[in-house]
């Protein structure tokens, strides 16, 4: 699936030919989804996202580890929550990602990256872990 964003697109094209077993991509569409969430943005949508970003930046999941968990949560289970849309969204985005060298320098930015995003969402912490708890993803 193809963006409007030619920039965004490079990036995911680049993560997605790294073929790497911890799958950063995975991290990239997280935070990407997060900082352009707006009121329309379908719950399941953040609910992943946020899910996601927790798992990798609080418990130190790989991306891999944390599309395993997207897989099982999108099987069902109760309604999905809503999360309150912080007003600010980090000051990085993928535009200074890209402008790193591709390699360890760019995953790295990466990293930066979604926790410039996680850091405004970091307040819904206590309901995505209670969301993870109820799904029975973590103890």
């Amino acid at each position: 699936m193809t963006s409007t964003d030619p920039i965004y697109d490079e990036l995911c094209a680049w993560t997605l030919s790294l073929g790497d077993a911890d799958f950063v991509h995975q991290h990239v569409v997280d935070a990407r989804m997060l900082q352009t969430a707006t009121a329309e943005t379908k719950s399941i949508g953040v609910a992943f996202a946020l899910v996601g970003l927790h798992l990798y930046l609080e418990r130190g999941f790989t991306g891999r580890e944390v599309q395993k968990v997207h897989m099982r949560l999108g099987r069902g289970g109760p309604p999905w929550p809503t999360f309150e849309l912080p007003a600010e969204r980090g000051a990085l985005t993928h535009e200074s990602v890209i402008e790193h060298p591709e390699g360890p320098d760019r995953i790295e930015a990466i990293r930066r990256w979604c926790i410039a995003v996680w850091a405004p969402w970091s307040s819904q912490r206590e309901g995505v872990t209670a969301f993870l708890r109820e799904r029975r993803v973590v103890p």
